[in-house]
């Protein structure tokens, strides 16, 4: 699992954009606890939410005729303008350019050469997550895309991930899994997934899925349907892994949420 001290190439930061940025806030409020640092016209109005005072992504208004309200996840980089670079030499696409957010880093967006978009965070005085792993905090990050090998070759192109096949107990599916470079196995922090394998999930075309760490998967799921959010994808329970389930908030943006069982 991905650890506390970010490498290169690991997730480190997950926004999501949404037209309503009240009414999304104070579903995640009730949701998972979290609360917001309001964002000045120095960034955009870009917010920070945050668990007990620690960064856990970031937020801000997208509107519903600019783009559709969902979640990204971004990676970090220690050159963002190597990393577009090497984006567009393996097939990939710019959304912006890269570009210096004040002091806090530098930052760029990209899409595969499938289509799904993700971030990339060059550090600077803003890391990225405070905290991960704790419950209603970052966990895992999933693609889904129409062909996992070309997919990861892309990645690898990109970052330099490393990728292992990890039979899934009790069933014939494999899973992919992706690690940074010159890390192993255990410091795997995402899967990919062949889009045909979740219907629903493959209806939104290729894309990046964040995990959010709860206690409860029920109670969070019942949580997240009576604050107006829709469960997408119903609770399953995967022998050595964790329980896990797909949720859209109010405003459409699809997340995941596990409880993940105790590493041996």
């Amino acid at each position: 699992m991905i650890s506390p001290i970010f490498l290169d190439g690991a997730p480190n930061w997950v926004d999501l954009g949404t037209p309503d940025l009240d009414g999304a806030t104070g579903f995640y409020r009730e949701l998972f606890g979290w609360g917001l640092i309001p964002g000045g016209p120095e960034v955009g109005g870009y917010g920070m939410l945050t668990l007990d005072g620690r960064y856990v992504g970031g937020v801000m208004t997208v509107p519903e005729e600019q783009a559709p309200s969902a979640w990204s996840v971004s990676f970090q980089s220690p050159d963002v303008a190597a990393t577009a670079a090497a984006v567009q030499r393996a097939g990939g696409s710019a959304v912006f350019e890269p570009m210096d957010v004040l002091d806090f880093g530098s930052m760029g967006g990209f899409t595969d050469p499938a289509g799904a978009y993700f971030g990339v965070w060059q550090p600077k005085d803003h890391p990225g997550f405070g905290v991960i792993q704790e419950p209603d905090s970052f966990l895992w990050a999933e693609l889904y895309t129409p062909d996992v090998p070309a997919a990861a070759a892309f990645y690898t192109s990109v970052f330099g991930w490393g990728t292992d096949e990890l039979k899934v107990e009790g069933t014939d599916y494999t899973y992919t899994t992706a690690h940074p470079a010159g890390a192993d196995a255990d410091a795997s922090f995402g899967g990919l997934v062949r889009m045909g394998d979740v219907p629903t999930e493959a209806a939104r075309g290729p894309h990046w899925l964040p995990y959010f760490a709860v206690a409860d998967v029920a109670a969070t799921v019942a949580v997240a349907r009576r604050l107006g959010g829709t469960e997408t994808l119903a609770a399953m329970e995967v022998p050595g892994v964790g329980t896990m389930a797909n949720v859209a908030d109010p405003y459409g943006a699809v997340f995941a949420v596990m409880r993940p069982e105790p590493r041996q």
